[in-house]
């Protein structure tokens, strides 16, 4: 299932495959906070020694702290223990993050992957009339970042030029006809991805083969991807950027082809606004199959 699939209006919330919260379901909040506030930082600044202030140094963004609080849970008198339960079981004890979806107004919904830190139901006196007040959720995700639920995708094909006017050597009642034949377009290798976001956003680049040491290049940056490998027709290079990972078929990593003039998978992103990019390969590898594929979601502070 799609994250956020169950997320239709404004107001809802939705925490894995299956828990939605917000209008039209048992479970209804009136606060959510950390969502639309700045993570807090780990600075690299350094006191100066012979004067005021600091050396400026990187800003890190901690993770992610999102809370529901003043949640109502509403449900007919014999059933209040079922939407209970199923408050309970979306919300238990779990290593793996899943994908938390929060719409709030008309920038639509956006996501970030997260894990439960707390919950807490109160059981009152309304408890056995059908009503649960103040309930809180509160989740962690280990990177801050909010993206897009839409995750975009270009593809490159190897430069190769086109091939020309065909000039009909062999003169004939057809030669040179209406409209001319100039053959099919050429490939650049050039890609543009848009990021909409006003946060950097680690890219998953996919190469496929036949194809000998590719690469892919920033051009506004001058950052680039390459590996000293050599990719038969059905090959595919996978390389996570987030994780700093490099996957030959889904199977094997290959991490250890990258080459001297490849910058570390982890530092290579997309800022916000336009990122063009140029697919490159070894002197001689041109087959017309070969591609690179670059797949985003642009993501939000």
């Amino acid at each position: 299932m799609a994250a956020g699939d169950k997320v239709t209006a404004p107001g809802h919330v939705q925490f894995g495959d299956e828990l939605l919260l917000g209008p039209g379901t048992p479970y209804r909040w009136r606060t959510l906070t950390g969502w639309e506030d700045l993570p807090a930082l780990d600075s690299g600044s350094v006191p100066r020694s012979d004067a005021h202030g600091s050396f400026p140094g990187q800003l890190l963004a901690q993770a992610r702290t999102i809370g529901l609080d003043d949640v109502v849970v509403r449900a007919p008198r014999g059933t209040i223990g079922a939407a209970v339960r199923a408050l309970n079981a979306a919300t238990a004890i779990g290593g793996t993050e899943l994908p938390l979806v929060v719409w709030l107004d008309e920038r639509g919904p956006l996501l970030v992957r997260a894990r439960v830190l707390r919950r807490s139901v109160p059981v009152g006196k309304g408890y056995a009339l059908g009503t649960v007040l103040g309930a809180a959720i509160q989740w962690e995700a280990s990177d801050p970042r909010r993206y897009s639920l839409a995750e975009q995708q270009v593809e490159a094909r190897l430069p190769r030029p086109e091939p020309g006017l065909d000039w009909h050597l062999d003169p004939g009642p057809e030669s040179l006809g209406w409209p001319l034949d100039f053959g099919a377009p050429g490939t650049t290798g050039d890609l543009v991805a848009v990021n909409t976001g006003d946060a950097s956003s680690h890219p998953v680049v996919v190469f496929r083969g036949p194809v000998d040491r590719p690469s892919l290049t920033n051009v506004a940056t001058g950052d680039t991807l390459e590996y000293d490998i050599a990719l038969a027709t059905d090959d595919t290079l996978l390389v996570d950027t987030a994780a700093g990972t490099v996957i030959l078929n889904n199977t094997a990593s290959r991490l250890y082809t990258v080459t001297a003039r490849s910058v570390p998978e982890l530092g290579f992103t997309l800022a916000p606004g336009n990122t063009p990019l140029v697919f490159r390969a070894a002197p001689g590898s041109t087959d017309p199959r070969a591609a690179c594929v670059l797949r985003w979601r642009s993501a939000h502070w």
